[in-house]
């Protein structure tokens, strides 16, 4: 099996390497920091299968096809691709400048775009093959301080279904599916640019990102159309759908406090948005001791099928036991008595 992954530096695209890995899978591996990258692709060989490290920003669209063409060549036909790269600003719109809308888009959307178009043109002719969108509950609901990278996650989410229609209008094999993350305990908090007073932080609560990497690995091959990953993120997309006017307000109240922690943040941090910050910086951020290292909600998603059964299993025998009663072999038997004069 060979698998790419995007953003495979760091964070989630990180942990998503370890788990392919772990199975078997040989894997191309797309980000723009050299060190995390070859650090990555270490742990891949450890693990028994073969990587290819291609320093790659997937804003440019150039790049992307020479990976994919690279992978193809030296480590087979594609059968999975993960497209999980993205940058962020956390900042009010009124502050934000041109060139960083469209570096967030760049990266973020069209990022998703061109790595579907490369695996498109390898799939296609096979008719088989997976692409796996890496999403958010922000590509429901958006939130203040992150509208760049809420409206790039809305454009994929848009952009999934027209593709998802006409791969079933074409009745093509290969499958598209989004999986929807909650606020993930990795490094990109400290290396996103902000223009807060304060140390950024994800919205709690908190998973880790394994969690995020072993609902990708499944859903690459469960045909699913998508797949929301913790409870935080059901809540989001439910609620703004029955009540997104109580949640703007909600959000204008806590959606700022929420990103920040206590701790001040330094004006002159350096951020990644235009350019990698040197060294490996792994898969987990500073918030350990603040995530979650299981999600009973995401299996329940990923089973859902199982458990409904199970639940119309258990429905039917109460229902038959209520119609029918208690068997005649398990009726409790009264003796019969008689009296004389």
């Amino acid at each position: 099996m060979v698998v790419v992954v995007t953003g495979a530096s760091a964070g989630v695209g990180r942990a998503t390497v370890r788990a392919f890995a772990r199975r078997g899978a040989n894997l191309g591996l797309l980000a723009r920091g050299v060190d995390g990258l070859a650090a990555a692709r270490r742990e891949v060989e450890t693990a028994g299968g073969r990587a290819l490290a291609i320093p790659t920003d997937v804003a440019d669209a150039g790049q992307i096809e020479a990976a994919a063409e690279r992978i193809e060549r030296e480590l087979g036909p594609i059968d999975i691709w993960v497209n999980n790269a993205m940058v962020s600003v956390l900042s009010p719109v009124k502050e934000m400048t041109p060139d960083e809308m469209r570096r967030v888009t760049d990266v973020t959307y069209l990022g998703v775009v061109y790595g579907t178009l490369a695996a498109l043109k390898r799939m296609l002719p096979r008719d088989q093959g997976a692409i796996v969108q890496v999403g958010s509950a922000l590509a429901y609901r958006g939130i203040p301080l992150q509208a760049a990278y809420c409206g790039a996650k809305h454009a994929i989410q848009g952009f999934t279904e027209s593709l998802r229609c006409e791969l079933l209008h074409d009745k093509s094999r290969v499958h598209v599916v989004m999986v929807q993350l909650p606020a993930m305990n990795t490094p990109q908090f400290d290396w996103v640019k902000s223009r807060m007073p304060r140390k950024p932080q994800p919205v709690p609560p908190i998973y880790d990102p394994e969690i995020a990497a072993e609902a990708i690995v499944w859903a690459a091959s469960a045909r699913r159309r998508e797949l929301s990953v913790g409870g935080p993120t059901i809540a989001a997309i439910w609620a703004n759908k029955i009540a997104s006017g109580l949640l703007d307000r909600y959000l204008a109240r806590t959606g700022y406090d929420s990103q920040q922690t206590d701790e001040p943040a330094d004006p002159n941090r350096p951020d990644n948005l235009w350019t990698p910050l040197p060294g490996d910086h792994g898969a987990h951020g500073r918030f350990g001791s603040r995530s979650s290292h299981v999600s009973p909600l995401t299996w329940a998603n990923q089973h859902r099928g199982a458990l409904f059964g199970a639940a119309l299993g258990s429905v039917a025998l109460i229902w038959r036991a209520r119609r029918w009663g208690p068997s005649p072999h398990t009726r409790r038997q009264v003796p019969h008595t008689s009296s004389t004069a």
